[in-house]
């Protein structure tokens, strides 16, 4: 599967600027709400039309302004599970993966034979004259997502799929979607704003931002070494500050009034500076010799989570802002709660502490 999309649409004052390639897998398309992510598939689809652009599946061209070419969804053989799974609302589960394989499948036995398969492999048996309203949000999507793959869709898009589920549901679906997706093996789009779906389902990803895609990288890159703050932000980055260039292997953070080793090329062109969370270290006064990117920090707020202790810091330099200008000048430091209780048994609890980071965990940023 070789996808292609060059699109512009403008919404109002909004304006989508979709540009990337894929060859099959599943990729991910990772965003904030808003920014343009369920547009994108639905011009895939078919639904909505670009103002402009090109858009290719396999060498069959869907769209092209140039060439006044805009196929129809129908001729598309694309399947979109939207968030709200779009089951037909008035027909049972049987009559709802029956429409999908009509498209196909002209012999009747042979649909029988495979709807029986369907209803069998999404754990269906039993609810096959149950409406939608009848059906729990695991059952609809499972339901919808048969009635898709029955169509045999050259290229699967999901938008959002576990959105509208909580977090025991989305965790079992998830891991049974991956399996789906392992056995079908079209490719797929994965439409999501959390990174943890992204990691976990996709191989590659494409970060998009106030309707600007990205390059598609391999996801492990886009955790491991953003090249943006947005893309830094979307990965979990909860630090970042404004940079300049200093002497040498050094970046002046701006909001935190710090000069870092960094480590690696420079991009001649980044504005910021972002350090992972778990990537900042406390370190004992004792242990304090020899420390690269060592700094004293206040702290301001020790936070207990489920599993781990977050620390909120402020470099001793840094000015002090409000609430509304973002915090810019704090730093969230992300600990097992182990290594917390262990480093107060030997410094106890104190106002100030000496914090670390290595370069190679200093990221420059567009």
């Amino acid at each position: 599967m070789a996808l292609y999309v060059d699109i512009r649409k403008k919404l109002g004052d909004f304006e989508l600027r979709a540009s990337f390639e894929t060859d099959g897998g599943v990729t991910g398309i990772l965003g904030a709400s808003g920014c343009g992510k369920s547009l994108t598939l639905r011009c895939i689809a078919g639904i909505v039309r670009p103002d402009e652009g090109r858009i290719e599946l396999d060498g069959t061209v869907f769209f092209d302004s140039e060439k006044k070419i805009d196929l129809r969804p129908q001729r598309r053989q694309v399947g979109l599970l939207f968030q709200n799974y779009a089951l037909f609302p008035d027909m049972t589960v049987r009559q709802n993966l029956l429409t999908g394989l009509k498209i196909r499948e002209k012999d009747r036995e042979r649909r029988e034979t495979l709807l029986r398969e369907a209803l069998k492999r999404f754990s269906l048996e039993g609810l096959e004259e149950r409406r939608p309203c009848q059906l729990s949000g695991g059952q609809q999507q499972r339901a919808a997502l048969a009635r898709i793959l029955l169509t045999k869709p050259r290229l699967l898009m999901l938008d959002e799929p576990f959105s509208a589920l909580d977090g025991y549901l989305r965790w079992n679906l998830e891991l049974e979607l991956s399996e789906v997706l392992r056995e079908y093996g079209c490719g797929t789009l994965f439409v999501s704003h959390s990174r943890d779906e992204i990691y976990r389902m996709c191989d590659r990803v494409c970060v998009m931002d106030q309707g600007r895609s990205g390059a598609v990288i391999p996801v492990k890159q886009l955790f491991e070494s953003p090249v943006s703050r947005a893309a830094a932000l979307l990965s979990g980055c909860k630090n970042y500050s404004r940079a300049r260039p200093a002497e040498g292997n050094r970046v002046r953070a701006e909001d935190w009034e710090l000069t870092l080793v960094y480590e690696g090329e420079a991009p001649e062109d980044f504005r910021y500076i972002g350090i992972r969370s778990h990537y900042l270290r406390l370190v004992p006064s004792g242990e304090a010799r020899g420390q690269e990117n060592l700094f004293r920090c206040k702290v301001e707020r020790i936070i207990e989570d489920v599993f781990s202790m977050v620390i909120m810091l402020r470099p001793v330099d840094a000015p002090e802002v409000s609430a509304s200008d973002g915090h810019k000048n704090r730093l969230r430091l992300e600990l097992s709660k182990e290594s917390w209780e262990s480093f107060c048994r030997k410094e106890g609890r104190r106002e100030e502490v000496l914090v670390c980071v290595e370069p190679e965990d200093v990221m420059l940023l567009r």
